[in-house]
């Protein structure tokens, strides 16, 4: 996948999973319109920051969870911070949005979940990418997931207008053509939106390949907005 000319190495390397993922999750999941509401949940993270931008640029109004410490870089990227505490969470977001949101992007799971179907309004999507509230969990990896998939699919079955998916971006790799034009045409936008500086890209640290364990500790402290990056 040819980079831009001009956007720097360590800008691309944080787009490459984490702004496919966003634009598919927006715009091919959710197909999120300007005008709509979405809520992103982990907003600071490596995807969260590149989905509140992206959904920014299409027109639509974010709020997203993270820790307090976090609102003023969030609120530079547009975004109308909520306090990521599960106690109240749904209140929280209601006195922002009352009537619920259009889309919702989880990658938390448990409890936070079921907080997330309910902030739907009538037609709205919730995208699960993730189950972080089992990370830490013993047993198959595989197993939870396919809990996660079938709660979702309940879901879809009860009358309300609301639909529940869960999203994988390496789904479609059984057609390796049709999947690496799929990524040339979306990375593609997601790149030339970076490239023009309309996307800002969020290098949080960058450390070289051998200081790698104090890398991976910062990436998992959640204290940080955007990604580390490992340089050679």
């Amino acid at each position: 996948m040819p980079v831009p000319a001009g956007l720097d190495p360590a800008a691309a390397s944080t787009l490459v999973v984490n702004g496919l993922t966003a634009w598919r999750m927006l715009h091919r999941a959710a197909r999120v319109r300007a005008g709509q509401t979405v809520l992103v949940h982990g907003v600071n993270g490596g995807v969260g920051t590149v989905l509140a931008e992206l959904a920014a640029i299409a027109g639509a109004r974010v709020l997203g969870t993270a820790a307090p410490r976090h609102r003023d870089a969030l609120r530079s990227l547009g975004v109308e911070p909520v306090d990521y505490a599960l106690d109240g969470l749904e209140d929280r977001v209601r006195a922002l949005a009352p009537d619920g949101v259009d889309a919702v992007f989880d990658h938390v799971g448990g409890d936070v979940l079921t907080v997330s179907h309910r902030l739907l309004r009538r037609g709205g999507t919730l995208v699960s990418y993730g189950s972080a509230d089992t990370r830490d969990a013993h047993g198959n990896a595989t197993w939870t997931i396919l809990r996660l998939m079938a709660r979702l699919q309940g879901w879809n079955l009860r009358p309300g207008g609301h639909r529940a998916t869960f999203f994988n971006v390496w789904a479609g790799k059984r057609n390796p053509a049709r999947f690496r034009a799929g990524v040339r045409e979306d990375l593609g936008q997601v790149f030339a939106l970076a490239a023009a500086g309309r996307l800002r890209t969020q290098v949080a640290a960058t450390f070289p390949l051998d200081r790698v364990t104090e890398a991976v500790r910062l990436a998992e402290s959640r204290t940080v907005v955007g990604k580390v990056v490992l340089v050679p």
